[in-house]
């Protein structure tokens, strides 16, 4: 029975691993036999990491995320060939508790994956292991409740603390605060910095798997939004400081699927291509090109043609943010368009077509763009495409020290971080040219630039306070005086925007800063807490 927070899915179905489970028990919920040595905390753990990255289908966590990016200034809904139900309501704020389009999937999801976070964390200290591995297994753990969390907080606020494991008559719990959330992640990740392990040790050579670092690196990202100026400064400096991690030379290797080995990630996403295993990155699939021709490959082989689906398409406003600052390798490495070579896949792709009618921009994400050579090596498309994407990576680290240097008052210091991360692509130094609130603005508009949908942009907009409103940075971008809702509607001359009418031009004119800057609760669960659960304001 499903209560408030979980489907109370038998752990049968968690773990994918045969060995996992005596076969006569299949289908019996029995956690009492489970945890019983290395290899079954090892699978455990490793489908925790699973369903918070990736899941198992693009509809559980790559389509809340699209609708995210389509409720910024960075990305359109962008398909305008299909019905667009799943993210219409969230990136044209229309939506109400009882129509979310897939926003609601984040609330589901993250509290299954809570739940078997906290049985892991409550089971694995009685299990008969080697205590490096139960402080392995249990700071992963933490790691990736404190991380489900902070999606959880940045989407809807204050949200019940589930910390134990609990029956089906517990599970009706009231809100905490957000500041109380924001507390439980980090004591969560506080205790899972001192049981994970930084060295190279044997228990920590797989990447995609969280370690000290990873912990210290969403410590820093989640003081920086819960405005602990000082604390965020200290992680991110230990995590800058540890020599553990440095800055891509190539900005766009970082999305080199050939090349899982980048050495600026902290923690990311692991993939895979192996044919029968369903391993890939669904998000290549969901935001690419929709309406690719055959013919209109160089090799004119249908091998190299991409079954995009076309959602979440760059904004002409986002790639005029690289030309103001004459970024040409952010803003290739970000943004493909139509007509034009494809950054890094000039030979094989050389003049990029696909379906003006179905695509809003003219633009899709290059960041997420499978070159034409690894797509000729898939047995499978949608499933195997072997993108690795960063959770966190050492850049974001030397932004969150910048902004939390300004804060403190030590500008040198947030200008020369800003400048650590321009050089990388080429760019002329901030230090000298800026001053004042202008610092913060430069710091804002890198991170902009930098984390182009990697998650944040619509959490920082929320967060961000404009020192010239005193209000938050979404309330000057949207509304019917909002800069980006008058850019598309008045003063915009792009060719591609104005000319596909099936995504209205004026996305975001129903903003309203009283109710947008949360996500309804989904009425569904507050209808399954009995009540205890109470709506968010104005919904």
């Amino acid at each position: 029975m499903k209560k408030y927070i979980l489907i109370l899915i038998s752990i049968i179905s968690i773990v994918s691993c045969d060995d996992f489970i005596e076969h006569e028990e299949r289908g019996e919920q029995n956690l009492d036999k489970f945890f019983t040595n290395t290899q079954e905390c090892e699978n455990y753990i490793n489908d925790l990491y699973r369903r918070v990255l990736l899941h198992y289908d693009w509809w559980q966590l790559i389509a809340p995320k699209i609708t995210n990016e389509a409720a910024s200034d960075d990305a359109w809904m962008g398909n305008t060939g299909q019905s667009q139900e799943d993210h219409y309501p969230g990136a044209h704020y229309m939506l109400t508790p009882s129509r979310m389009g897939r926003l609601g999937t984040i609330y589901e999801k993250r509290y299954e994956n809570i739940l078997e976070c906290n049985q892991a964390i409550h089971r694995i200290p009685e299990s008969p292991i080697g205590q490096d591995y139960k402080d392995k297994y249990i700071g992963e753990a933490l790691f990736l409740r404190a991380y489900n969390y902070f999606e959880l907080v940045n989407n809807f606020g204050g949200v019940p603390l589930a910390l134990k494991e609990y029956s089906t008559s517990e599970l009706n719990l009231e809100r905490a605060t957000k500041e109380e959330v924001y507390i439980a992640i980090e004591e969560d990740l506080i205790t899972a910095c001192r049981l994970l392990k930084a060295d190279a040790g044997k228990l920590n050579t797989e990447r995609g798997r969280a370690n000290k670092w990873a912990a210290q690196a969403l410590l820093a990202r989640t003081y920086l939004f819960h405005g602990k100026w000082q604390e965020a400064y200290n992680y991110a400096d230990s995590v800058i400081a540890s020599g553990a991690y440095s800055l891509e030379p190539n900005f766009l290797d970082m999305w080199n699927p050939l090349d899982h080995q980048c050495p600026e990630f902290v923690f990311e996403t692991e993939t895979s291509s192996v044919s029968d295993k369903s391993l890939g990155n669904q998000i290549c699939t969901y935001t690419g090109a929709r309406g690719e021709k055959q013919d209109k490959f160089p090799s004119n082989d249908k091998s190299d043609v991409w079954d995009g689906w076309g959602w979440g398409v760059p904004t002409s406003d986002l790639e005029n943010c690289y030309l103001s600052e004459k970024d040409e390798v952010r803003r290739k490495s970000t943004i493909a368009t139509w007509g034009e070579p494809v950054y890094g896949d000039e030979v094989n792709n050389p003049n990029y077509y696909f379906d003006l009618d179905q695509n809003k921009s003219g633009r899709i994400i290059r960041k997420f763009y499978i070159p034409v050579a690894v797509r000729r090596t898939l047995v499978n498309k949608r499933q195997n495409a072997p993108l690795n994407m960063p959770i966190i990576r050492l850049a974001e680290m030397y932004l969150t020290r910048a902004e939390a240097s300004y804060y403190l008052g030590n500008i040198s210091s947030a200008l020369g971080d800003i400048d650590i991360v321009r050089s990388r692509v080429g760019l002329s130094p901030k230090k000298g040219t800026v001053s004042g609130k202008e610092v913060l603005k430069a710091i804002w508009k890198e991170r902009r630039m930098e984390l182009a949908f990697e998650g944040l942009r619509l959490y920082d907009i929320r967060r961000q306070i404009d020192p010239d409103t005193n209000k938050p940075i979404i309330a000057s971008l949207f509304g019917a005086n909002g800069t980006f809702v008058r850019y598309n509607t008045v003063t915009s001359i792009d060719k591609y925007e104005l000319a596909n009418k099936g995504e209205l031009q004026n996305k975001g004119i129903n903003f309203d800063a009283d109710k947008h800057l949360l996500w309804p609760i989904p009425q569904t669960e507050i209808d399954r807490s009995n009540g205890m659960v109470k709506q968010n304001p104005n919904y």
